[in-house]
């Protein structure tokens, strides 16, 4: 079993395969890796600046491997939110952060 930031690192390397722009596009930073809980393996949380959103992404690695995408705002509510987001689809659910979510 991977350890949480090995989870985080797979993430990043998952969006920058799709698209190397993206995180760049997105302003992201203040990365965080997630911790295991029993809901999720593991996971990844940044800030971004986008021209749709603003706060922070969260994305949590459930147990059957796909991805749960929240969209929170600076307070931690939840914005939007996207459940079994396969890898190939991180990016574009992430477009939600420029107002291009293609879902």
């Amino acid at each position: 079993m991977a350890n949480t930031m090995e989870i985080a690192r797979t993430i990043i390397k998952q969006i920058r395969y799709a698209d190397k722009w993206a995180l760049g596009a997105y302003g992201a930073h203040n990365y965080v890796a997630l911790p295991e809980t029993k809901e999720y393996r593991g996971g990844l949380r940044f800030q971004v600046s986008g021209f749709h959103h603003s706060g922070f992404v969260m994305i949590s690695l459930n147990w059957v491997d796909t991805y749960v995408i929240s969209f929170l705002s600076y307070e931690g509510d939840v914005v939007e939110q996207y459940e079994d987001v396969y890898c190939d689809q991180l990016v574009d659910i992430l477009d939600y952060i420029e107002g291009k979510c293609a879902v």
